[in-house]
């Protein structure tokens, strides 16, 4: 039975990718900001995860070394959006982007690192970026700390590829516009159909180093 470990697995996308890789015969290590879910599944089971905490992340990267269960398929799903719109120029705020950047980016790359070991040889690592972090698609100010904070992801998905290359693929995907409470004015994607096209994406063999939707390439 092989392993994936999602980040963010309580709700949302994280949940029905915890669903659609149960479906499919794999031991799923979840993570959540309480430690709980609601998926009732024998080969699931789920640790409390808190990436703006260092001691969190520490706390939890050991309990999953201890499981002894090297892992296939690392999802980085967890992330937040913070809006900033509480001004008319939607301006960046100092604040805003300390919380943002903690938990999406430098929180992600901590636990990502000391989890690396455990991973599989020829293993897959996936980072949950977003177009907001696409210097081709980005012409507007939206959510700018979001907006960084997945630019630095996708900088991380590249020279981690350069780190691991042909050890563990790396890859960064864009979910879609996803129907959620901060959904984009032009969500048309339920969840469970982002979760399809991640789930492909991350059983593939794509070259490493790379952003896609839907199993395609999308631009950087």
């Amino acid at each position: 039975m092989k392993t994936v470990l999602i980040t963010g697995a309580s709700r949302g996308i994280g949940k029905a990718l915890a669903q659609k890789f149960l479906s499919e015969g794999y031991f799923v290590i979840g993570t959540s900001t309480k430690g709980t879910s609601t998926i009732s599944n024998e080969n699931i089971i789920t640790f409390q995860l808190d990436l703006a905490n260092p001691e969190s992340i520490k706390d939890c990267a050991e309990k999953i070394l201890k499981l002894k269960k090297p892992i296939d398929i690392l999802i980085n799903n967890a992330a937040v959006i913070l809006t900033e719109k509480d001004n008319d120029r939607n301006e960046i705020n100092g604040d805003t982007l300390r919380k943002v950047i903690n938990i999406d980016l430098v929180g992600t790359i901590d636990f990502t690192m000391q989890i690396v070991p455990i991973i599989n040889p020829g293993g897959h690592i996936v980072n949950t970026s977003s177009r907001q972090g696409s210097f081709d698609y980005v012409f507007e100010i939206k959510n700018p700390s979001y907006q960084i904070s997945k630019a630095g992801l996708n900088m991380f998905t590249r020279l981690l590829s350069f780190q691991l290359k042909d050890k563990i693929t790396v890859s960064s995907v864009h979910p879609g516009a996803v129907l959620s409470g901060l959904a984009a004015s032009d969500a048309n994607m339920r969840p469970e159909e982002a979760a399809l096209y991640i789930y492909q994406t991350a059983i593939s063999n794509p070259k490493t180093g790379q952003f896609w939707f839907k199993g395609q390439p999308f631009p950087w």
